[in-house]
């Protein structure tokens, strides 16, 4: 989606530090690139991605920056399962008495 309505949900980006406004005491790798910032929250103006907007967060800021996204997806999981803890929980119920609850 190109274009966003006022109070639609979105995405922007900014740089908070560029390269060499970097605290001095961070790595070397990460003083070399930029501190970016990307925020969630609701347009305050019509605009199409790439504009220069504000948003107003869930929390009440309002915070500046370019449009990325429209309708974001939350891309986030908990990682590839991890085989040891899988039959955990039924081991824990065998062990406490409950038995299987399948």
């Amino acid at each position: 989606m190109g274009t966003a309505r006022k109070g639609d949900w979105v995405q922007v980006h900014s740089v908070v530090l560029r390269p060499g406004e970097r605290a001095p005491q961070v790595p070397p790798d990460t003083a070399a690139v930029p501190l970016e910032m990307r925020v969630k929250g609701f347009l305050l103006r019509d605009a199409a991605v790439g504009d220069e907007v504000e948003v107003r967060t869930m929390t009440g800021r309002i915070v500046a920056g370019r449009l990325v996204s429209v309708n974001p997806p939350y891309r986030h999981d908990f990682g590839e399962p991890i085989p040891e803890l899988l039959a955990v929980g039924r081991e824990l119920r065998e062990i406490l008495g409950g038995g299987e609850s399948d």
